[in-house]
This record gives structure tokens, sequence and C-alpha cells, in this order.
């Protein structure tokens, strides 16, 4: 059945689409950040306010939390933002966690805790993350979903700095932030750990004489740098990185890093040419880092710093002219590319290639370890689709390892899944073990094809072949054991519980056998070794199974128009240099729900068949645009794209809403 025609309308300012209303009050739990008072509206007339709807779980939410750092410390005295913690995962939920949170990604305004969606339903929020603007006055000016705003909330800040100081209606002064206490221990939400070998030109100092093989090395994410430990796994030997957030190359105590998560060691036989031993995933600096242990030497190996953005033109930097300048130090392919929130990284025998979990915009990529970097698999939209490495979805992969049959084992957080990647020269496929999807989740052992997991961020292969899953918001290690046969789904059972959201695993199995597991537990700041039983078995448990609840949206059966609302900033307009400047893709669990208006296409608008037989379900909808400066003076315009996926939980009911709006940027 062909589409039915839509017209898509452009030029339409932000006060025409969305009427003047007067902001909802901040309701929730309680407040971070602020000393232990409340804050209202009222306490914040006179100032720009910016909501800020997270989760702590949403890769695209951190992404934001960067992006706003330099707008707030560029108008810290007109400008407050408000988190608004609206939670996903039934961990989420936990003051403690959130607080830990809040820490942990150095949030630096104050926090309202509200895990019952009650002021995210006041502000018709429907994504992770959106921005609520408002103004001096109270009134609501803007609306955003998605990241990349950064440019849209400058622009609006300013004029809005203009008009209310003109007015006399805009106070200058401090808001209401008040930072916690400091903290201090050796490691600060550590992510991974891996083993130092014991071999010649590993971790020796001094004259030589004092070898330190064994020891342990873990990406201390919280203070932007890794630190090596001895075989105890407490004591410090050394740091490399100055614990200052940043990317700069450079001997230990000069490089900086920005919150690394991913470790993995190169293969022996390769160290001596690549000229490091250990591949860093630098989150988010978005790039790839080489460590040379002998004198801990950091360099940057692929990314430059910048986020790649989906259906951006400028996602590759173009290359160095060698020869106008013969000092300069042209980059290699990989380090010209743009790279998205690196989570982890392992070596794949069976690819020649380092596999790097790029979490920020849900794909795989491979790294041959020299000069270039290639995306391998998925598509970029977020959710759980097996098959082909091209028709692959994945959600947020953060944590990689590879079995002694070289199986690629994933955890995939967003869809709390463990997945597989099995590759060979001809082709890559993609399988999922246990999960069921981005809004299904729990603590259930049994049968593979039913358990649930709740946001694992790490995996073990365990010496029978078994995968230990860190089950991040659960607590707990997990055991996927196949089935014997290879036939049937496979078992998992819980191995331990808790644990303060554990993020990696390393296995280690001594002379005799035994098995340890070291855990690096992320919020209580340790390495933590958990004996194994023999069997290996583990314990049945049920805690039962979640869904993420949020505000269905009824909507009318048969013919619903789709209306995502994107309004270029003042002194922007489309981008159509690098292809169209918009692009809108929607589709549907049950898929059954649409009839009609599944699939690609350029316009924001779209009219959906829905089918009347199908009562709830959800429409994902995924929408971009991009835009430039406006004035034909400038040489070289400044250019933005900004980037959503909705996961919209409907009903259909008759005679419901024949309209369904969602703003980009409005």
């Amino acid at each position: 059945m062909d589409r039915p025609s839509v017209v898509f309308t452009t030029g339409v300012t932000p006060h025409e689409r969305l009427p003047k209303v007067r902001a909802s009050e901040l309701v929730g739990r309680g407040w971070l950040n602020t000393g232990g008072k409340h804050v209202s509206l009222a306490d914040l007339r006179g100032k720009i306010v910016l909501l800020d709807f997270w989760t702590f779980c949403c890769i695209n939410c951190l992404h934001v939390l960067d992006e706003l750092r330099e707008i707030e410390a560029e108008h810290h005295d007109v400008l407050v933002v408000v988190g608004v913690h609206s939670p996903k995962f039934v961990h989420e939920a936990d003051p403690v966690a959130l607080a830990a949170a809040v820490d942990r990604y150095e949030v630096h305004h104050p926090v309202l805790d509200d895990p019952e969606l009650t002021t995210w339903s006041a502000y018709s929020a429907r994504a992770w993350p959106t921005l609520v603007v408002v103004d001096p006055e109270g009134y609501i000016v803007a609306h955003m979903a998605g990241e990349g705003h950064k440019n849209n909330v400058s622009v609006l800040v300013r004029e809005l700095v203009a008009e209310h100081e003109a007015q006399g209606t805009l106070h200058r002064g401090d808001g209401p932030y008040v930072a916690p206490e400091p903290t201090s221990t050796t490691l600060r939400f550590p992510a991974k750990a891996i083993r130092l070998p014991e071999a010649d030109g590993y971790g020796w100092v001094g004259d030589g004489t004092d070898p330190r093989g064994g020891n342990l090395l873990v990406a201390d994410a919280g203070h932007h740098s890794l630190v090596e430990l001895a075989a105890d796994g407490e004591t410090l030997v050394r740091r490399i990185g100055t614990g200052e957030r940043g990317l700069v190359d450079g001997g230990p105590e000069d490089a900086r890093f920005s919150e690394p998560n991913g470790l993995c060691l190169v293969p022996e036989e390769l160290r001596a040419e690549l000229g490091y031993d250990v591949l860093v995933a630098d989150t988010v600096n978005h790039a790839l880092r080489g460590v040379r242990l002998r004198d801990g030497l950091v360099t940057t190996l692929a990314g430059n710093g910048q986020q790649y953005m989906v259906g951006a033109g400028d996602n590759v930097l173009p290359e160095v002219d060698a020869e106008a300048d013969a000092e300069a130090d042209a980059p290699t392919a990989a380090r010209r590319q743009k790279l998205s929130s690196p989570w982890d990284v392992s070596w794949v025998p069976a690819l020649g290639a380092f596999v790097v979990a790029m979490a920020g915009n849900h794909t795989l990529w491979s790294f041959d370890g020299r000069g270039t970097v290639e995306h391998l698999a998925g598509t970029m939209n977020e959710g759980l689709v097996d098959g082909p490495a091209a028709e692959a979805w994945f959600a947020q992969t953060s944590g990689l390892a590879v079995g002694p049959d070289g199986r690629l084992w994933l955890a995939d957080s967003e869809v709390s899944a463990l997945r597989w990647l099995d590759a060979t020269p001809e082709v890559v496929r993609i399988g999922t073990a246990v999960g069921a999807g981005l809004f299904d989740f729990g603590h259930r052992d049994g049968a593979a094809d039913q358990a649930l997991l709740q946001h694992p961020l790490g995996v073990a292969v365990l010496p029978d072949g078994s995968v230990a899953i860190a089950d991040t918001y659960n607590g707990a290690v997990r055991r996927y054991a196949p089935a014997a046969d290879g036939e049937g789904p496979g078992e998992v059972t819980t191995l331990a519980q808790g644990l303060a959201e554990p993020s990696g695993l390393l296995v280690e199995v001594h002379e005799d056998g035994a098995v340890d597991l070291l855990v690096v537990e992320s919020a209580a700041h340790r390495i933590t070794r958990l004996r194994l039983p023999a069997r290996l078995a583990g314990e049945l448990l049920d805690a039962g199974a979640h869904r993420t609840a949020r505000p269905v949206s009824e909507i009318g059966a048969g013919q619903v128009r789709l209306d995502v609302v994107f309004t270029p900033a003042t002194g922007q307009k489309y981008d159509d240099r690098y292809g169209p400047s918009t692009r809108l893709q929607v589709s549907a669990s049950p898929p059954e729900l649409l009839l009609d208006g599944a699939g690609d296409d350029v316009p924001l608008e779209r009219v959906l068949q829905l089918n009347p037989e199908i009562t709830e379900g959800v429409l994902h909808v995924t929408a971009q645009a991009a835009s430039c400066d406006a004035d034909p003076a400038i040489e070289f315009p400044a250019c933005h794209l900004n980037q959503q996926d909705w996961g919209v939980p409907v009903r259909v009911v008759d005679g419901g809403p024949a309209e369904l709006s969602l703003p980009l940027h409005g």
C-alpha cells in the first residue's frame, strides 16, 4: 500500500506551535545538591530555568549532561539547570543509587528526585532526555527532546537574557546549588579491570628488579584515570593520568582521560609492533587510547574528542595537508573518525581486530590497532533485533568478552540482555541468549528464554564455557549456561547478590582448579573477590518481572497524524548540504500495530494507520533535523544535528486523539 502524501511545514515559530503556559510546580520525593532544601519555582523567579528530564542509565542523557556543562559555566549567574530524575529501571528509583549517580557523573546543579514520574507527567515528557526552558517570569518557552541541543539552548538563553534584562525581570546572582561534601578513596566508581601478565617489559620500575606482573589495571572512571593495584586488589602502585577530566596524551603525570571504562590487553605478538600494551575505551572523550605499561605513556589512537552524530555529514574530519605544514602530525583515518561513547573493547581473533562497544550510537565497531576504525554491526537504531550484522539492533552495549570458541559475548544494557556475535571472514551474525526488549527487565532465573536481567554492564567467560554476567542494577552476578545438547535455550542462575552496581568481571583459575571471580563493585569503589562454587551452578531465584512504567498516550483507531515539531533556532536554517535535512523513522511493537506508516522518510510528519484489533503497544519513532547558520556572509557556517528516539506506549481507543505530537525542538 502506498504511504499517504504529507505536507511538511517550516518556518513556524515556537510561540505559534506552543501556547504560552505557566510552568508546573516541581514535585517529587526530595532534592539533591541543595543542602537539603526544597526548591520551588517561586524560588527561581527571575532566573532562566532549564529542566533536564533524565535517567542515569541512559547514554543520551549522559551526553546531554556533558553538553550542558559549558552552558552552565557561561551563564552561571542567570541560568539554573534543574535535573529532574525520572527513572526507567527499578534500581534507579532507589534514592541511594540516585545520589551515587549524581556524584559519579559530576552533576553540579540541583536534582529533583521524581520516582513516580509526577513532574515528568506534568511537563508531558515522553522521552529521555527531554529539556524544558522556563523564562524568568515562570512561562514555558521551549520544549526539546533528545541530544544535540547545545546551540539551541545557548541561542535561547542569550535571547532571554537580553529580553528580561531590558524588562527588569532578570535577577543575577547565585542559584540554589550546594556542592556535597567531597570524599576521598583510592578508586572512585571504577568500571573494568584486567590482570597484567607476568612477562618481561610489563610494569617494571627503577633498575628493572621490581617485577609487578600479576598486578591489576583498573579503569578508575570517577577519577578520570587508570590505576595499577597490587595483586591484592587494594594496594595502590601507580596512577596513570592526572585525575582531571580532559583529552591529553603524554606520560602518567600529564595524560588526561574522561570517564574511561573498557580495558583490553593487546595480543602479545602485536605489542612490539603497535607500541602499546593496553587499549582503553575513553568513553566521554569519544576516543580509544593506547597505554604503554613500561612508562605509562598514553596515546590517542582513534577518535578526536568529538561525538559521532547519526546522520551528520561531518563524522569524519578532513585530512591534514601535510605538505602545507611539514610539522603537522597528520592524523590517521581512525583519529579523524568521530566516535560515540565507546564503553568496552575486546580482541576478537576471528576478525583479527579489536571490537568496540560503541554505546553512544548502539553499534559495534572494529579497530585494527593501527589506523583504521570501521562500523561493524548495528543499524544505529536502539532495540533488540538479531540477524546479520547490518540488520541488528543494539541498545547501549557496555560489556564484551570472548569465549574459547571465539564467540564474542555482549552485555547489552538498555535491553537488559546477554547477546553474542559469531564472526567468520564472510559473515558476522548477532544472536540473543537472554533478554526481551527495551522495557522488560527483572531478576528471574531459570530457562534463558524466560530469564530476566536488569541493565547488565559486564560479562566474563568461565572455564566451563558458561558466561558470568555483571547484572548491575540487580546488584548480582548471574550465570548463563548453554544447553548441554546445544538445542535448548540454556539456563540462568544467580551466583552472588548484595553487590553495589557490579560493572566488570575478571575470572581467575587457580592451579587446584578453584575459580575466583574479581568483581568491580563500582558504587562501592572497590574490587571484591568471590570464590565460586565448585559446580558453578548457582541458585535459582525469582524476584519478579518488571516493565518500565510510563504514562500511556491514548490515540484513536484508524488514521493518526504523527507530527515531530522542529523549529531551527534563531539565526539558523535547515541544512541540506549533505542531503535531506530531516529524517523520520517509525516502527511499532508489536509490528502488527501499524497497518501503514512504518519505515523511513524525509518529512517530520506522517499519517499512521493503526490496527483496530491491537489495543496496546509501543510506537518507536526516530527523528533527526539538521540546521546551520543562516547568515550568507559566514563562509563556514556552524551546523548542528538534533536527534531523538522515542518509545511511546500507546493505547488505541475509539474516539481517541487523531494526532500525536512529539517536540524535537519547539
